[in-house]
């Protein structure tokens, strides 16, 4: 019965998975021989790593990438790329987003940079960072004109 109440209460305070993992260490005789410390440190290391799971999975959802699976372990650097490996790696510490910074990436069509932007998001995210990924269909003269406007208007 009191592991009914406690199991009631660790839903009720919202902590559903370390109530799950609770019932399956009362349940399992693996768990007999654990120290309470030990068993103690299971049930929050559960709960904890599905909370972040969770958070992850809502801050790439709510980005919304046009290629979810880009990475930038995954993105190629041949020559004709004309890439900055170290400018990418830098760009992937996310060292920009603690400096209030913007990353902006030009190029002709179709040399991938929707592909690196979605890389770098993911990269962001994977450090807890929300991402937003504006496209514009625009050339960058016009776009100097707009942001200026923009910044004015201020």
């Amino acid at each position: 019965m009191l592991t009914e109440n406690t199991v009631s209460k660790l839903h009720e305070m919202k902590l559903s998975v370390m109530a799950q993992s609770f019932r399956e260490q009362m349940t399992n005789h693996e768990f007999v021989g654990l120290s309470f410390e030990d068993r103690f440190s299971l049930l929050v290391d559960s709960e904890w790593a599905s909370r972040k799971s969770n958070r992850l999975n809502r801050l790439i959802r709510s980005a919304e990438y046009s290629i979810p699976d880009a990475s930038v372990e995954n993105i190629e650097y041949s020559p004709s790329r004309n890439l900055d490996k170290a400018l990418i790696s830098r760009l992937s510490s996310c060292v920009y987003v603690l400096e209030a910074n913007n990353v902006i990436i030009l190029g002709a069509t179709g040399v991938g940079k929707t592909y690196l932007a979605s890389a770098l998001g993911m990269a962001a995210n994977r450090s807890f960072y929300a991402a937003d990924i504006s496209v514009f269909q625009t050339s960058l003269p016009s776009w100097r004109s707009h942001a200026e406007t923009e910044h004015t208007e201020r």
